[in-house]
């Protein structure tokens, strides 16, 4: 078997490890709000991770990241490093991305929280960015290509006059956090390798509302955007099936 194509043991595991992962997520929804550290937020839901899910935070101990999510406020575009000195405040937009192990098997996935009263421009970027993601997933089935999901979320993001990160994609997952293949959010459709049902990765798309380009803080962890305009990123874990597609990481609050 194509090592990329999962067993059906190992999708059930994996399909289990995706709704705690969707639970994470239902349990921080309650609690996130300005004012809150998001060293806190990272203490919450290791918490609920560990001793109330029994499963692993995956990011921790992970190259060396002391934390078990990131936390990327406004122009971080991603892997923003927690902090008991980074309090979410009123009008802020934050990416929280949080992994967890589960049986041996990962998920990962990250949601956008809109902190109090946020501005209409703010808001319209992490809209388009989920809907983005979405159109990527949408095109997600046996025999597609990986080309067709950057081009659809590529295509979505410039209609709206916004720019797709580069440096950063999606990946496989499975065992490991980072499989192959790397899911590019931008190309052309009909391009790249070709899809199988039982394949497993994340989509993530990084969109700016400005430049695509990036910068790389001193910290060695945290990705800004250059011009320091918003940024916002959605993710799922995904499955490729013989009439589409399921979404492993999918929350209650969502449709498929």
């Amino acid at each position: 078997m194509n090592s990329l194509v999962k067993s059906a043991h190992e999708i059930q595991l994996m399909r289990e490890s995706g709704q705690l992962l969707a639970r994470v997520f239902t349990e921080l929804d309650k609690v996130i709000s300005a004012g809150m550290s998001t060293l806190e937020v990272n203490d919450f839901v290791e918490r609920f991770v560990v001793h109330t899910l029994k499963a692993r935070p995956a990011s921790k101990g992970q190259y060396g990241y002391q934390y078990v999510l990131n936390s990327s406020i406004n122009e971080v575009i991603c892997h923003g490093v927690p902090s008991p000195a980074k309090k979410l405040k009123n009008g802020d937009i934050v990416n929280i991305d949080i992994t967890l192990e589960k049986n041996g098997f990962i998920a990962d996935s990250s949601k956008m929280y809109l902190i109090g009263s946020v501005s209409p421009t703010a808001r319209k970027l992490v809209n388009v960015t989920y809907e983005a993601m979405w159109a990527g997933i949408k095109t997600v089935k046996h025999g597609a290509t990986l080309g067709d999901i950057g081009f659809a979320i590529q295509n979505h993001a410039e209609r709206h006059g916004y720019s797709i990160v580069r440096e950063y994609c999606g990946h496989g997952i499975g065992k490991e956090m980072h499989e192959e293949p790397q899911v590019l959010h931008y190309g052309s459709s009909n391009s790249g390798m070709q899809l199988q049902a039982g394949m497993t990765f994340t989509i993530e798309p990084m969109i700016n509302q400005g430049s695509h380009k990036t910068k790389l803080r001193k910290d060695g962890w945290t990705v800004v955007t250059r011009d320091k305009k918003l940024s916002a990123q959605w993710e799922h874990t995904i499955l490729v099936t013989q009439t589409g597609y399921e979404v492993l990481t999918l929350r209650p609050t969502e449709m498929q």
